[in-house]
């Protein structure tokens, strides 16, 4: 990636509707070259896709729970088993694999305590775990979208 890729990326984390002649204007390209570095970014696998940034509390989803999952065992079953499980729960945001005590921690989006125990069960019924902790945001303090791009 050059400098020119690395301000595509970057303005794009701003603001991925962007028309392609505002991005190559910014750039400083024109819109054919920008347009076919975008395609070759996608490509390649830097720029995953494009979504529209939502905010949880207005579509009543008002509870993010971090939970903490030690796993029973570390076999490819096992990580199979999860895998698939935590896949078929649209609320499970995120699933990260951690290095120390906890082998991953799930990224939890739901409307209320309820809505998040009911995934609770469904997990710890599905897959063999060890131990599940949950934690509960209070209030999101600072959020970012766009990663650091160094231009």
């Amino acid at each position: 990636m050059d400098q020119i890729d690395r301000k595509i990326v970057t303005e794009l984390q701003r603001d991925a509707t962007l028309p392609i002649a505002q991005l190559a204007d910014r750039v400083g390209l024109s819109q054919t070259p920008c347009w076919k570095r975008v395609q070759k970014l996608e490509g390649a696998g830097v720029i995953l896709g494009r979504v529209a940034l939502v905010d949880p509390a207005k579509l009543g989803l008002g509870l993010t729970v971090l939970a903490e999952i030690e796993a029973l065992d570390h076999t490819a079953d096992w990580r199979e088993t999860f895998m698939a499980a935590v896949a078929k729960i649209p609320e499970i945001m995120e699933v990260l694999r951690l290095g120390g005590a906890s082998d991953y921690l799930l990224r939890i989006v739901v409307a209320d305590m309820a809505a998040y125990d009911a995934i609770y069960m469904r997990l710890a019924e599905t897959v063999p775990l060890r131990s599940i902790t949950s934690k509960f945001v209070m209030e999101t303090v600072m959020k970012r979208a766009c990663l650091p791009v160094i231009c």
